[in-house]
């Protein structure tokens, strides 16, 4: 862990008709919010025990009880979600490692990064995607222009990161909570998780 390493979330408030979507059908506007609650709560208290000098949760929305101790709430700016990723990485004074709400089953151990050893680290996601981004130097440059949400726009950024002569290290990679079969699988894999208890209650 670097001294000065700040750790973003980006999120959605977790409120009806706003996060995951995508889950409705089968759940209803209220319970694909319930889903989206307990996901960030999980992410959120996980990097809350991460090691960091910083934790900043980067919101489309306003917090609510979620919302634990110690993270600076920064609203996210207009604009598409390269665009958003790109302020969200400006967050911090040294560097920075975001992270989504969308990997409920992330660990402590996952984001423990030396950045003495890497310029960058990626995260990918199983659907081509990433889950988290690291970077030593958190060049918005770096981020912007990439194409979001596609199959290819983890390669894309790897590619972008090559391209900058940066070293790279993967971390393991998760499956994002996008669809109702993402939601079962990931509850499976992590049964302790309070979204998996969500799940358990539907």
């Amino acid at each position: 862990m670097h001294p000065d390493l700040t750790i973003v979330v980006l999120a959605k408030e977790p409120r009806p008709g706003f996060a995951k979507t995508r889950l409705t059908p089968p759940c209803s506007p209220a319970q694909a919010a319930e889903l989206a609650r307990a996901a960030l709560t999980d992410t959120l208290a996980v990097v809350a025990r991460a090691p960091a000098h910083s934790r900043v949760l980067a919101l489309r929305g306003t917090p609510g009880a979620w919302l634990p101790e110690g993270f600076l709430v920064v609203p996210q700016v207009p604009g598409p979600l390269d665009v958003r990723i790109a302020a969200a990485l400006q967050t911090g004074t040294g560097p920075v490692l975001l992270v989504g709400m969308d990997t409920p089953q992330v660990t402590v151990e996952l984001l423990d990064c030396d950045f003495a050893a890497a310029d960058a680290y990626l995260g990918p996601a199983e659907d081509g995607g990433f889950w988290a981004l690291g970077l030593a130097d958190p060049d918005p440059a770096l981020v912007l222009g990439v194409p979001m949400s596609v199959s290819h726009t983890g390669a894309v950024l790897r590619q972008r990161l090559l391209a900058a002569r940066l070293r790279v290290v993967d971390l393991p990679p998760l499956r994002d909570v996008d669809t109702w079969a993402d939601a079962v699988t990931v509850a499976a894999q992590a049964p302790h998780t309070r979204f998996a208890q969500a799940m358990a209650r539907l």
